[in-house]
């Protein structure tokens, strides 16, 4: 089966959810706002400008999860999904996954936002498999660790191939759709690489190197 794969945060989305989620834990009150807001403003210039460390972002993003049970954070995650995701869905997305679909390929999103934040939103937007940072739980709770490779850089790389391995699936043919310079990993390793609403150094790249780019902002 040809894989159709996505990022999520700027591409199959108009912003970052993973952003998002901190924005909303501090519009809520949930977290230290001047101290959470500082820290989540500066590990997304440091992801736009590749140099974020993506172990040490996830030890911050995880950290609020260890605050609540399972039940009290799916009712956070359903109002996130709400106030801040859906209105970050895209018609042109959307009508993107249902032509890969239609041609019968399998719609893979590949992002480094934690599965907690994203499992969700992959769900909503009808993918048929999501590999992200997966976190830690035990008895029920969250740690704030993470369990094996972040699906970051390289990582999305090393993600899929175990994922490949697990499953027999092949790379022919397949497609990865991203706005980011991070993901330069996987856009080379792909058939079709798709360089969507991108970034400055993945625009330029994408221009150097014929691949197609496009834009699926409404």
């Amino acid at each position: 089966m040809t894989l159709a794969i996505f990022d999520l945060d700027g591409t199959l989305l108009s912003g970052d959810s993973d952003y998002a989620w901190g924005q909303f834990l501090v519009e809520k009150g949930l977290v230290d706002t001047q101290v959470y807001q500082e820290a989540n403003d500066r590990f997304f210039l440091e992801y736009q400008a590749g140099t974020l460390d993506i172990h040490e972002y996830l030890a911050f993003s995880l950290a609020p999860l260890t605050q609540f049970t399972r039940a009290q954070l799916n009712e956070l995650h359903s109002t996130f999904m709400e106030e801040k995701v859906r209105p970050m869905m895209q018609t042109k997305a959307t009508d993107l996954l249902k032509h890969h679909k239609e041609q019968g390929h399998f719609l893979l999103m590949i992002t480094a936002t934690n599965q907690f934040v994203t499992q969700p939103i992959s769900g909503a937007l009808g993918m048929d498999h999501i590999i992200a940072p997966v976190p830690e739980i035990i008895d029920g709770y969250y740690t704030g660790k993470i369990v094996g490779v972040p699906s970051f850089q390289d990582g999305k790389v090393t993600r899929l191939n175990d994922w490949l391995a697990e499953t027999g699936n092949s790379m022919e043919g397949s497609y990865f759709y991203s706005d980011s310079r991070n993901d330069l990993p996987l856009l080379e390793l792909v058939t079709h690489p798709v360089a969507v609403d991108a970034d400055k150094t993945l625009s330029k790249l994408a221009e150097e190197r014929d691949w197609p780019h496009i834009s699926l902002r409404n």
